[in-house]
């Protein structure tokens, strides 16, 4: 039976440094004591494989029972998509997955630049917070706690 074990979005950065911005890993074929440590390769091997495959570029990866298919976009964006699945998984539904996944992410993120950008996010969450204290009815609990 064919099984996916992990699919992440990673940011590949030129200088050859990479996170992981969104992963869902299924290790549930594994044994309670085994997770932790194949989690942690699923990790690494997703840092190293986005890392090490260039911009625009498709790649699939064979390291003893897993097989890592890598689609980095070339592009501001500087994403990768990693699939790593077991042997069987087919190259070309695994590149059409990864190529889906990037634009589903890319969609989704830049749809509302607040969501793009952290610091603007922060900025409007503390302007709904400061409308929120300023409001008539703020003052008139204000005006109550004052015992007048």
């Amino acid at each position: 039976m064919v099984k996916i074990f992990s699919l992440a979005v990673v940011l590949a950065l030129p200088n050859g440094s990479a996170t992981i911005l969104s992963s869902a890993s299924n290790l549930s074929s594994f044994s309670l004591y085994q997770r932790g440590s194949v989690a942690e390769f699923i990790s690494f091997f997703t840092k190293t494989v986005s890392e090490r495959t260039p911009q625009a570029y498709r790649s699939s990866i064979q390291e003893s029972l897993y097989t890592a298919h890598v689609y980095t976009r070339g592009g501001v964006e500087q994403l990768s998509a990693v699939l790593i699945a077991d042997q069987e998984y087919l190259v070309s539904p695994a590149f059409f997955l990864l190529t889906k996944l990037l634009g589903d992410f890319i969609s989704k993120k830049y749809q509302d630049p607040r969501q793009a950008d952290a610091i603007m996010k922060v900025q409007q969450e503390l302007n709904e917070t400061k409308i929120i204290l300023v409001s008539p009815s703020s003052y008139r609990l204000l005006y109550r706690q004052r015992g007048h």
